[in-house]
Parts: C-alpha cells; structure tokens; sequence
C-alpha cells in the first residue's frame, strides 16, 4: 500500500522526537495506534461489507442462469413427453429398489450354497472314516467290556 523504507521510516521517527518531544513521544504512539487501529477495523468492515454485496451480485446471477436453463429444458420437453435423458449411472427407485432384491437374494443363494457344500463335505468326511468295530461278544451273549490297563504303583519307578 504505502512504499516506506528503512530510510523514510528512520526519518519520520526522528522529526517525531524533534517535533513531540521524548517525554510526550509514548501517548502520541498510543494515540497513533488506536486510530491505526480503528482505521484497520474500518476498513475490514468496508471489504466485508463489499464481499457480502459481490457475492449476493454472483448468486443472482447464478439464479437467473439457473432460471433460463430450466425454461430452457421446460420448452424442449413438455409434460408429459417422454425426456431423452444422458445416463448419469443413477437408477430411478424402482430399478434401485429391483437391484438391492436381487443382490440380497444372491447372497441368500451364496449362504445355502455354502451351507449345503458344508453339510456335504461333514457327510462325506463321515462317510470316509472308518466304521468302530463291532464289540466281541462274549459266551453270554452280552458284549464284554474292555479291560483297564494295569495302573503302575505310584511307588515303582523301574
């Protein structure tokens, strides 16, 4: 904004003290400051102000754009005419709501497929393991139970 220099700067500090004094120097840089400071606030409110008004100017203008290209549209499809549309990837909601039934149905069908596999591979491995021998009978026509092994005392260690 301003082009003050080192030297300008060095200058005007120096005709300040010749001119105020050394004693009365600090409340004159006070009262320098606070109207700095107002200047600075002012005009803060001044580009605020003309950025809100800019911006306002931008939206209406969008909004006249927006307003001529759906006259636009209105006249090249009337109600009730079917729109040549350009695919967006978009589908209406019936076709969306069409598409989800189907994906969950396929996941339905994945999950008893893998059920059914599953259950096919248990009897399979059942199928594949070999059968318990059928116990010996005895004399007495009941089925003899297995002797326990000899337990080893707890005091032989050989």
């Amino acid at each position: 904004m301003f082009d003050i220099g080192a030297t300008e700067l060095l200058l005007i500090v120096v005709v300040a003290i010749l001119v105020i004094g050394p004693k009365d120097m600090p409340l004159a840089m006070r009262t320098a400051g606070r109207w700095i400071g107002k200047i600075r606030r002012l005009s803060g409110h001044f580009r605020t102000g003309l950025d809100a008004m800019v911006r306002e100017a931008e939206l209406e203008d969008m909004e006249k754009k927006w307003k001529a290209q759906n006259e636009k549209v209105m006249r090249e499809h009337p109600a009730g005419a079917p729109a040549q549309m350009e695919p967006t990837g978009a589908y209406p909601p019936e076709k969306a709501a069409e598409l989800k039934r189907l994906e969950k149905e396929r996941i339905i069908a994945a999950k008893e497929a893998a059920a059914e596999a599953e259950a096919q591979g248990a009897s399979a491995a059942e199928d594949a393991a070999p059968a318990p021998a059928p116990a010996p009978e005895a004399e007495g026509g009941s089925a003899a139970k297995p002797e326990k092994p000899a337990e080893k005392p707890a005091g032989d260690s050989a």
